[in-house]
């Protein structure tokens, strides 16, 4: 039996559409993963399925009614409840990139970023001056650098401190890093509704761990109040860490999320922390 160039064609267009099918599950799960919103929902619809799958089992017929008419309505009043949130998701979607931009940095840009953004937390926290930093990685935050201050300048612990200045007018939004690079300054994110966060906490805090939810973010705060430092990030708000505590988080997110075989004469990010600082 011969093979004709038809067949072949067949066969490529199988693993085309096989795989095509694959990447878009990849690229849902991811998000699903990135956003806590997202994952909340689909952990909802997953139980539900199950309840109903055991329920047809054991017979609970009433129980499987009822869940029955979940499933056939539920999703229509899932995109009804949650249109702002699937909007959000959609243009995440649009937005996302496949590589991220901290992943292009090198082992030397890592630790220059980290240096000047702690250097600029120390002083900040010790002035009582209030601060919202926010780091961009896979999923693009394009949406709120177009509606803020764009500046695209060259990182540095005194350009920050001078945007979150009292005197200056960009001092009360948030800064976002592209890179190593500030992309924009006053910048507005959501903020979060979540009732785990302490309600003594303001705006700042909230408006980290909101846009943090949304995206993969990495979201740094300083407290005008108490001069406390938080760090927001994958949905959760860590809460009244060192300044170590933070270099130690950057340190550990912004690494390259493959495992990379270093040559001899690379050095750890955290040696050159300390030599430099």
């Amino acid at each position: 039996m011969s093979i004709t160039v038809t067949d072949i064609i067949s066969i490529i267009r199988k693993i085309v559409d096989i795989s095509l099918v694959w990447l878009i599950f990849y690229f849902i799960l991811k998000n699903i993963k990135n956003n806590v919103k997202l994952s909340l929902i689909f952990k909802g619809v997953a139980i539900i399925i199950l309840l109903k799958f055991f329920s047809k089992i054991c017979g609970l017929t009433t129980i499987e009614v009822l869940l029955e008419y979940i499933i056939q309505w539920g999703f229509l009043a899932l995109i009804i409840i949650f249109q702002p949130e699937i909007r959000n998701i959609l243009e995440q979607l649009g937005r996302s990139q496949l590589l991220g931009r901290h992943k292009t940095l090198t082992v030397d840009e890592r630790e220059h970023l980290v240096y000047e953004i702690v250097q600029s937390m120390d002083y900040l926290r010790k002035n009582r001056i209030g601060a919202l930093i926010v780091l961009e990685r896979d999923i693009s935050l394009g949406n709120y650098i177009d509606k803020a201050k764009k500046l695209y300048a060259d990182l540095s612990s005194d350009l920050l401190i001078s945007i979150f200045y009292e005197g200056n007018p960009l001092h009360d939004g948030g800064v976002i890093i592209q890179g190593d690079r500030i992309s924009c300054a006053g910048a507005v994110f959501p903020t979060s509704s979540s009732s785990k966060i302490n309600k003594r906490l303001g705006t700042r805090h909230r408006a980290a761990l909101g846009i943090s939810e949304e995206s993969d973010s990495i979201s740094l705060v300083v407290s005008e109040e108490t001069g406390r430092l938080s760090v927001a990030v994958k949905g959760e708000l860590f809460y009244n860490l060192s300044l170590d505590d933070v270099r130690i988080m950057l340190i550990d997110e912004l690494r390259p999320k493959k495992d990379i075989d270093f040559d001899e004469d690379e050095i750890d990010e955290e040696e050159i922390y300390e030599e430099n600082s």
